[in-house]
């Protein structure tokens, strides 16, 4: 089977010249292979210099960011609500957010509370 297509329209090419060309398809066709990529002179020192950048982006943030701190724990006096404790030890979260922590880091399934109870305020 051949498939027919039109040869674009040049000014400079008589009009008796321009034909239909026949172009092969299904099994007759040929497969190139694709040819590599080298990495060239040039290319050498751009990707060794890159690496060189990332890895050093990437080793003064982790030596910039300092330690993890650690959880808080507290213990529930008797009167406070987990409302009270996540907005005293969660300065600057919403409240329903700082919350929600909580109760995953305790792994509470509800908000209630009792005194004496030992809770841990995840980090942020």
């Amino acid at each position: 089977m051949t498939a027919l297509t039109a040869t674009p329209i040049r000014i400079d090419v008589p009009a008796r010249s321009r034909h239909l060309v026949s172009l092969p398809t299904g099994d007759a066709v040929v497969a190139r292979p694709i040819p590599r990529t080298r990495l060239t002179r040039r290319g050498r020192p751009a990707i060794a210099t890159s690496v060189l950048a990332a890895a050093s982006i990437a080793g003064a943030s982790f030596a910039l960011a300092g330690p993890a701190a650690a959880p808080q724990q507290i213990t529930v006096e008797p009167g406070q609500t987990l409302s009270q404790i996540a907005s005293s030890e969660l300065v600057g979260v919403p409240t329903a957010e700082a919350v929600a922590d909580i109760q995953v880091a305790n792994g509470l399934s509800t908000t209630y509370i009792h005194a004496g109870q030992t809770l841990t305020i995840p980090t942020r």
